[in-house]
């Protein structure tokens, strides 16, 4: 019920779970989460980061410009906090499976998606994710060692999601 793709490097996996989504969505699926985008700012200034809504509602702006020689985390807990409340309405609905574009710091932390993943694990929802190599242990020790490890290959990845309930009439 819980499947994660190892993301290699900032923004590789963003192509493939917006992929994803956009093909199980095509066939009918009703699916609540995010995915992320990223727009460049300039040569001088880190891209925006936006969570798109799955549900429809415009994106949300997660990241905020510290300025060109800021070392701090860019995330803007805000921004997060907003898309993770759209995230929860579409939650109520029971989708066929609940996408989150990554388990990051914030959820290491306990805070962003992860209590949207505890509950839908607990509902019986699947849930589809990212986790950076170096974000693992902390993500194995959320999830106490389960989920599937899935190859970043759109075809794997839905063929996985098509595993893990029923089919719903559409």
């Amino acid at each position: 019920m819980l499947g994660y793709v190892i993301s290699e490097g900032r923004g590789t996996v963003d192509p493939l779970m917006a992929e994803v989504a956009h093909r199980l969505m095509v066939q009918g699926w009703p699916v609540a989460g995010v995915i992320q985008l990223n727009s460049e700012t300039g040569p001088e200034t880190k891209c925006d980061m936006d969570l798109q809504i799955l549900t429809g509602a415009e994106p949300v702006r997660i990241s905020q410009r510290l300025g060109r020689f800021a070392r701090g985390c860019r995330l803007d807990p805000a921004g997060l906090e907003r898309a993770v409340g759209l995230v929860e309405r579409a939650l109520d609905d029971r989708p066929r499976l609940l996408l989150i574009n990554k388990f990051g710091k914030a959820e290491l932390e306990g805070r962003g998606f992860r209590p949207l993943i505890g509950r839908a694990l607990l509902e019986g929802v699947p849930v589809l994710t990212a986790v950076n190599r170096g974000n693992l242990p902390g993500f194995h020790a959320f999830t106490d060692g389960i989920g599937t490890a899935l190859p970043p290959e759109p075809g794997a990845v839905i063929d996985w999601c098509a595993g893990q309930v029923a089919p719903q009439p559409v």
